[in-house]
């Protein structure tokens, strides 16, 4: 899956991902592969992404918004730490 990451200021990641958890607003969730299509809002927390190759990354969020559709994440974060 390809996954972008932007805030206000910029494109903070943009790369392929095996998974991602996030926090939603009514708690968190992962997206896998071939998710169905789904806008949430989130809360501010972590971001996990998880590489084709098994390796994690963990981003902390101000809130945001999250699409996913096709295999493709677009995640709208207020700010990124």
């Amino acid at each position: 899956m390809k996954i972008e990451i932007i805030t206000p200021d910029k494109k903070v990641f943009d790369g392929e991902v095996k998974s991602v958890r996030v926090p939603g607003k009514k708690g968190s969730f992962q997206v896998l592969k071939d998710h169905a299509p789904i806008i949430s809002t989130l809360d501010s927390g972590p971001v996990i992404l998880v590489s084709p190759e098994g390796i994690e990354t963990v981003m902390e969020i101000a809130g945001g918004v999250i699409e996913v559709k096709a295999n493709k994440i677009i995640l709208l974060a207020d700010s990124v730490k």
